[in-house]
């Protein structure tokens, strides 16, 4: 992958391509997808709430305007700690044809200090950052493969200062929030990397790629009506921490990379230069994440958990 030359405030022309993000309604999410649509691509931008959608979606019109963009945006309702809700939102993209991108960022980032259980009975944080989002890229793999796209997995660096090994995902026992929120991005970070182990071994055209946002906060990014609008005392604090903190709009910067850099590869890993902050560059994953037995022990996990087996011989056929 290239590693220098890239402006995240200038990115290829991505008119006539079709991404997807989750968690498009605030965050880094929202970010992502401005960026992507800025530069002409068409976003469909999703989320569990309707009311805030239309606000992020309508506040994302009016920046673009302003800045000239390009692209088109959408909406579409997806809540992915729901399998079922998954599958309906899998079911209503994959009619549409290919798809050049798809970007895994929804999640759980402030877990319930106790431990609770989703519709489908599965710990909450697992399932809305990981189990949810394994099972969409499965189902949508024959149409990001038809167009040779992306599959890109939020990770965090919280993986690389606690290194939790999730030999039990649903933490049935020992649960607090931070292992909860720490170990689902361990999970993440490795199953992007068994992913792209997994798609190079099959022959499916499609580029899995971890990305991590380094220490964005609130507090540093734009006021948005309806997507960021954080206190004054959250301001203060986050500008507290200038030195180490960037706002959430740069870090979508690896997320808008990750998707758009025609030198980005599977397997590959981006975050910010100096770890917390920075321009988009490659970076190394955790020690645990790169495990090729946790990735396995995962990717079996995952699949009897989602009800889900990728269909990687369809992908290789559609692409």
């Amino acid at each position: 992958m290239a590693r220098t030359g890239w402006d995240p405030r200038a990115l290829p022309d991505l008119s006539g391509r079709t991404y997807l993000v989750t968690g498009a309604n605030a965050g880094l999410g929202f970010f992502c997808s401005e960026q992507l649509a800025g530069a002409g691509a068409h976003v469909v931008m999703t989320g569990r709430n309707p009311n805030r959608l239309a606000a992020a979606r309508a506040a994302l019109k009016g920046r673009m305007r302003d800045a000239g963009g390009r692209g088109t945006v959408e909406t579409m309702l997806l809540d992915t700690s729901n399998l079922g809700s998954v599958r309906a939102a899998a079911a209503s993209v994959r009619g549409r044809g290919a798809l050049d991108g798809l970007v895994l960022n929804a999640g759980n980032v402030h877990p319930p200090k106790q431990r609770e259980t989703t519709v489908d009975g599965n710990e909450v944080v697992f399932a809305t950052n990981v189990l949810g989002h394994f099972a969409l890229a499965g189902a949508l793999l024959p149409a990001v493969a038809a167009a040779a796209g992306r599959i890109v997995w939020l990770g965090s660096i919280s993986t690389s200062m606690w290194r939790y090994d999730p030999v039990d995902p649903q933490l049935r026992e020992g649960y607090s929030s931070w292992r909860a929120y720490v170990q689902s991005k361990v999970a993440t970070t490795a199953l992007g990397l068994e992913a792209d182990r997994r798609l190079r071994a099959h022959g499916v055209p499609v580029a899995s790629v971890v990305v991590h946002p380094g220490y964005s906060t609130s507090g540093r990014t734009p006021g948005i009506a309806g997507v960021n609008e954080p206190t004054r005392l959250t301001r203060f604090a986050d500008n507290l921490q200038a030195v180490i903190t960037q706002s959430k709009e740069h870090g979508a910067w690896p997320l808008a990379r990750a998707v758009a850099d025609p030198y980005v590869e599977g397997g590959d890993m981006l975050g910010p230069r100096f770890v917390t902050h920075g321009m988009p560059r490659r970076a190394v994953a955790s020690k645990i994440t790169r495990d090729p037995e946790l990735g396995d022990r995962l990717w079996r996990f995952c699949e009897a958990a989602a009800g889900v087996n990728w269909p990687f011989a369809a992908a290789a056929a559609a692409a």
